[in-house]
């Protein structure tokens, strides 16, 4: 199977580093991308780009395609499989949730068109808290900042054959249960999650970033959800 990674906000294809030998091992074909835009000044960049992004990939490679997206990557992998649904076996979201149509990723501070790696002070413990020191280090390092539309720029949805696509949502702390009880409060989120015909839910125990954290279990439920 091709598998494509898509990271989230600020990271590019070498945070997958520590999951990607064990997909391969597995006998996948797997492509970590950097998205456009990414360390660059590129105020004309926006979710959009990065969407057309992979589906120039899916639109390179035959046959059935797996799309992981990680964070502000599920907004990707999703429009992704909006134009592609004939074309991807099944999307997994990492620490996210299928976006809603017209919606956006979050709002950040921009300087000079970009928005940088904010920190991790920036984000709750719950988020951080199986992060050490030395990891944190270590994944900063690889931040760059990314284009200002880019986390702004409502995602673009039309087609309900999505819908069709089969789903596994890697959650760092929610079961199925939690999920629900909190995208009950989401609205449109809500109702696209529902719209799913197939979607399972898996907790990681972890935190955001369990390609960090917990890579080799990171890698173990993404090869439990493509079936190898």
């Amino acid at each position: 199977m091709d598998i494509i990674l898509i990271p989230g906000l600020w990271l590019d294809a070498s945070s997958w580093d520590d999951v990607t030998p064990t997909l391969s091992t597995a006998g996948h074909r797997v492509h970590p991308m950097t998205m456009p835009g990414w360390g660059e000044a590129a105020p004309e960049v926006g979710i959009a780009d990065w969407v057309d992004a992979v589906v120039a990939l899916i639109d390179e490679l035959e046959g059935p395609v797996v799309l992981v997206g990680h964070s502000g990557g599920g907004n990707v992998v999703w429009g992704a499989a909006d134009a592609r649904p004939d074309r991807v076996a099944r999307v997994i979201f990492v620490d996210t949730v299928p976006p809603a149509p017209d919606r956006g990723i979050g709002e950040f501070e921009a300087v000079d068109g970009a928005v940088p790696f904010p920190g991790w002070d920036h984000f709750p413990d719950e988020d951080v808290h199986d992060l050490d020191d030395e990891t944190r280090t270590r994944a900063a390092a690889q931040t760059a900042s990314i284009p200002a539309r880019v986390p702004s720029d409502p995602i673009s949805l039309g087609d309900e054959r999505r819908f069709a696509v089969p789903v596994t949502l890697l959650m760092g702390a929610y079961d199925r249960q939690q999920l629900e009880a909190e995208l009950a409060d989401w609205g449109p989120w809500g109702v696209e999650f529902a719209s799913i015909a197939d979607a399972t839910v898996v907790r990681l125990g972890s935190g955001h970033w369990p390609q960090f954290s917990m890579p080799q279990r990171l890698a173990t439920a993404i090869l439990d959800a493509v079936g190898s």
